[in-house]
């Protein structure tokens, strides 16, 4: 009787995630984005809204507080049932446990990989003052003189910190932090030669580039980005072999979310970032539209938390 009650069991749950996959979506999704809106992860998710508004509809709220963790934790205490979903990026995703003494979820047993949406570079630019061309010649500068130089971030722990600590830690090489709230501060220090570089969004950078005060070594992906391919990566420009750091982001749901909504949202934006349309929003955004399974962006957070937590804790950066 034992067993027959635990198949009994098994065969109702399974009729049951089976029934509300097939009624899927029964009302529209909210995606809650941990950026704010008009950056550069509220451009996307809006135009995949725009794109699936009459299969999937989605309402998008946008929610940027505490680097985004607080979005992330609160998706990930929803209910798995489908309907809200959080848009997150590396940092409350690969670097928030590192940072973070007290993290309110885990990003790697909390949530449900559905979707890579994307990912962009950082550019590495320097005073034009340095008179330098590549990132040979900056590694080079820094041997010969210990000590001597400095480079802005948009922040402490952000992507734009930890990328230049990855050239660090890998060349053996000293420069001094000096964090600034936010990217066009940090590039105006470059600019002004308060500091010597930084890796940050190449838009902040260009009009910098446009009078001559920047200098654009290399783009920190290991692929070259369509709007730039005159710009060297890393790797090229430095001899740092598979040198790769990428401003990734994607959608998850709640853990226990069923396979077979996570699969038919998956399915559906898969799509959305097939379009022409939505690519070209995306790459005009300097965003490189990803796609592809759920497993696969479940692989690159793994990875990526496998990464950056060596260079975290080398930093001794915190944020609490």
């Amino acid at each position: 009787m034992h067993a027959l009650s635990l198949i009994a069991a098994i065969t109702a749950a399974f009729v049951s995630c089976y029934a509300h996959a097939q009624s899927f979506p029964a009302k529209p999704v909210r995606l809650i984005v941990s950026g704010a809106a008009g950056g550069s992860l509220d451009i996307p998710a809006r135009a995949i809204a725009e794109r699936l508004r009459d299969r999937l509809p989605m309402v998008v709220e946008n929610r940027p507080a505490a680097g985004g963790t607080v979005a992330v934790g609160d998706v990930a205490r929803s209910a798995p049932d489908g309907y809200t979903l959080v848009y997150g990026f590396n940092g409350p995703l690969a670097y928030a446990p590192f940072l973070f003494s007290r993290l309110a979820y885990d990003p790697l047993k909390d949530l449900t990989p559905v979707i890579w949406m994307g990912g962009q570079p950082f550019t590495l630019g320097v005073s034009a003052s340095l008179g330098i061309n590549t990132v040979k010649e900056l590694i080079d500068l820094l041997r010969k003189n210990p000590g001597k130089y400095n480079y802005s971030s948009l922040g402490n722990g952000s992507g734009s910190h930890l990328t230049m600590e990855l050239v660090k830690a890998r060349t053996k090489t000293f420069m001094l932090h000096i964090p600034y709230n936010g990217a066009p501060p940090a590039a105006a220090a470059v600019a002004t030669g308060d500091a010597h570089a930084a890796f940050l969004p190449a838009t902040v950078m260009l009009p910098f580039v446009q009078t001559g005060r920047i200098k654009i070594l290399a783009v920190s992906t290991k692929e070259r980005f369509p709007l730039t391919p005159e710009v060297p990566t890393v790797a090229e420009s430095g001899g740092l072999k598979d040198f790769d750091s990428d401003g990734w982001n994607g959608i998850l749901a709640p853990a226990g979310t069923p396979r077979e909504v996570v699969l038919r949202i998956n399915r559906d934006i898969n799509d959305a970032l097939a379009s022409a349309e939505v690519r070209a929003i995306l790459t005009k955004a300097q965003i490189r539209p990803r796609g592809g399974s759920p497993e696969q962006f479940g692989e690159l957070m793994r990875s990526e938390s496998q990464k950056w937590g060596p260079v975290i804790k080398f930093t001794g950066a915190r944020l609490d």
